[in-house]
C-alpha cells in the first residue's frame, strides 16, 4: 500500500502488518543472539590447558592425571615434551565416566530393564 492511498479504515490492517513484522525481526534476533551466545561457549571451553592447570580445574592429583595421560585414558595431545589438555574435552571425558550417571525418566528405566532381562524361548513356540 501506498502512503496516498492509506485511509483511516486501513488503519488496523497497517498495524497489524507492521506489528507481525516486528515480531518476526525479534524472533530473528532471539535467535541470532541465542546462536551467538552458544558460539561463543563452545570457544571459551575450548581452551587449551597445562596438566597443572587441568589438575587443578578436575581436583584430581598431579600424579594420577600423569598416569591416566601416560595410559591414554584422559584425551590429550603432546606435541612436544608437554601434554596439552582442552577443556571441554575434559568435561566430556568426566561426564562419560561418572559412577551416578544422570537420572532415567521412568520410560528409560522401563526400557532398560526389559532389555537387560532375557527369557529362556519357549519350546513350544518352537
Amino acid at each position: 500500500m501506498k502512503n496516498e492511498d492509506l485511509t483511516f479504515n486501513d488503519l488496523p490492517q497497517v498495524v497489524a502488518q507492521l506489528r507481525d513484522e516486528v515480531m518476526g525481526m525479534r524472533a530473528m534476533l532471539v535467535r541470532q543472539q541465542e546462536e551467538s551466545r552458544k558460539h561463543q561457549e563452545r570457544e571459551s571451553r575450548h581452551k587449551p590447558m597445562t596438566v597443572e592447570e587441568a589438575a587443578e580445574y578436575t581436583r584430581i592429583p598431579l600424579g594420577t592425571l600423569y598416569m591416566k595421560l601416560g595410559d591414554g585414558t584422559i584425551p590429550a595431545t603432546k606435541p612436544g615434551k608437554r601434554w596439552v589438555l582442552y577443556q571441554d574435552e575434559l568435561d566430556k571425558w568426566l561426564e562419560a565416566n561418572r559412577r551416578n550417571a544422570v537420572p532415567m525418566t521412568a520410560d528409560e528405566e522401563n526400557q532398560a530393564i526389559l532389555a537387560s532381562h532375557r527369557r529362556k524361548p519357549d519350546k513350544r513356540d518352537w
